[in-house]
């Protein structure tokens, strides 16, 4: 088995959370360097997960010889241009969604993936958990019927607000809420509808909560090119007891729900529970999506195999998200 030598840039939150412990555990993977602006953190998460080199600059990294892959957990005003240097570097490219600010950055980053014949995947970690793995493979299988309508959010509270945070201002996140969980279940309900083309949409925002500069809240409405649709609601601020994250999807024989996935199918003029036993808790299940993300990233590279959330299914994601965007400025529907 091929080793992949990898280095990650950018070693915030997302970085010390997932990816770096992550790719230290993987077989076959040798995590060879790490990038930040911040020195001494740079410095802090070599030492904490033995990686041998550590860099302020991300140049330094990308001149690495023995380095296959760029993992970039970047702030997203530094999606484009790290993910275009890296692979114009000859380094392929995982990363962390959204793919930029812009579906116009994100076009350009697609165009240098070509250009420099090199592979790069959004991380989409939705996508990778195994509720929503057995709710794609009963979709796929027909066993719901005909799937006509979808809906799906991520209600989240935050009860404190950096405001600082970049995450919370335009210039480097691209937007608020619908930039950050929006985009993941859309990328989920899509997926699961099997890349059904959106034809137009309506939506709303709001910042009446957090009074930030970006929206805290938003509502959509999604109309599909076969008919179908779907609603998405995402939040920073509900004010509910607990964050709630669900995706339900509803055809002529049957529904699937996820989060806690449950399988619903008529049979013989009953309502049949074909729920698969899935004995994961809340952490493991987001932690375990995280690895089958990577995994996945590093066998795609090994085998040469298509990538699920390719970049060219973020560019599709990005227009509707812009497209949302419109339609709340606007107050109406906006068609794609």
């Amino acid at each position: 088995m091929r080793t992949i030598r990898l280095a990650v840039i950018g070693a915030g939150g997302i970085a010390q959370v997932a990816h770096i412990p992550l790719w230290k555990k993987l077989p076959g993977v040798d995590l060879v360097a790490v990038c930040d602006t911040n020195l001494a953190r740079a410095k802090a998460v070599a030492e904490r997960y033995d990686i041998p080199q550590f860099f302020t600059k991300d140049d330094d990294v990308l001149k690495l010889d023995d380095v296959d892959a760029i993992d970039i957990c970047a702030p997203t005003h530094m999606h484009m241009p790290l993910a275009i240097a890296s692979l114009s570097a000859g380094k392929h490219v995982l990363v962390e969604k959204p793919i930029a600010r812009t579906l116009e950055e994100g076009e350009k980053m697609v165009q240098a993936a070509k250009r420099y014949q090199r592979r790069l995947m959004v991380a989409m970690n939705v996508r990778f958990r195994r509720d929503a793995i057995n709710m794609k493979s009963f979709i796929d299988a027909g066993e719901l019927g005909e799937v006509f309508y979808a809906k799906c959010g991520w209600l989240r509270r935050q009860e404190k607000w950096a405001e600082a945070s970049w995450l919370y201002q335009k210039q480097y996140s691209g937007g608020g809420v619908l930039m950050d969980l929006g985009v993941q279940m859309l990328d989920l309900a899509l997926w699961l509808f099997g890349n059904k083309k959106a034809k137009a949409v309506k939506a709303t925002t709001y910042n009446k909560v957090s009074k930030l500069e970006v929206e805290d809240v938003a509502t959509a409405f999604v109309h599909l090119e076969d008919g179908s649709t779907l609603t998405l609601e995402v939040s920073w601020t509900f004010l509910t007891p607990e964050d709630e994250l669900y995706a339900s999807f509803f055809g002529t024989q049957g529904g699937a729900m996820m989060n806690p996935l449950r399988i619903m199918k008529e049979m013989h003029g009953n309502l049949v529970n074909l729920t698969p036993h899935v004995d994961d808790k809340p952490m493991s299940r987001y932690k375990r999506s995280y690895s089958n993300e990577l995994r996945h990233f590093i066998k795609c590279l090994r085998d040469d195999t298509p990538m699920l959330s390719s970049g060219e299914e973020s560019l599709d994601r990005m227009r509707i998200i812009e497209a949302m965007y419109e339609s709340a400025r606007l107050g109406k529907e906006v068609e794609l």
